[in-house]
């Protein structure tokens, strides 16, 4: 495994901010769906600058003791949580921490797309996250940082 990547409090405010600019200066979404846990603290931050509803999809993709390192299968809740209404999901920002594999970015859109409650009302779906790993194969519409490598990153929380 590679090195750990530290994050402090204050660079991880500041790649959110870089990634609301990038989005505010590009794209005009309705909503905000964030892939739990690793958006949330995004979403939070993402939603009061934007004043968007916001959404949230509840998926378990690493788990077990001594698997930092080691992608899962993918287990999606049956339903997302969001007090928006069906119109909101016009243009969709899906939101992850980072594209690891690009796994988990790559279903979630899938799972968007088949929902039932939401997906006619989707005409665009774009994402973002903070970091992009550089084995990872999705490509983020909206990523402040590329790594030139794929370490565990170990955020300020």
């Amino acid at each position: 495994m590679e090195k750990k990547l530290i994050i402090s409090f204050e660079e991880y405010l500041d790649t959110v901010e870089k990634l609301s600019v990038d989005i505010n200066n590009n794209y005009k979404p309705t909503v905000l769906v964030g892939i739990m846990r690793g958006a949330a603290p995004i979403i939070d931050i993402l939603s009061r600058i934007f004043k968007l509803p916001t959404a949230y999809i509840v998926i378990q993709s690493y788990s077990g003791k001594g698997l930092e390192d080691q992608q899962g299968d993918l287990v999606f809740a049956r339903e997302i949580s969001s007090i928006a209404n069906a119109n909101d999901f016009k243009k969709v920002l899906l939101v992850d921490d980072l594209s690891d594999t690009g796994l988990t970015l790559n279903r979630s859109i899938e799972w968007l797309k088949n929902y039932k409650p939401i997906n006619k009302h989707i005409e665009q779906i774009k994402t973002a996250c903070l970091w992009k790993k550089k084995s990872s194969k999705f490509i983020p519409d909206f990523c402040p940082i590329k790594l030139d490598g794929d370490p565990w990153i170990v955020q300020p929380f």
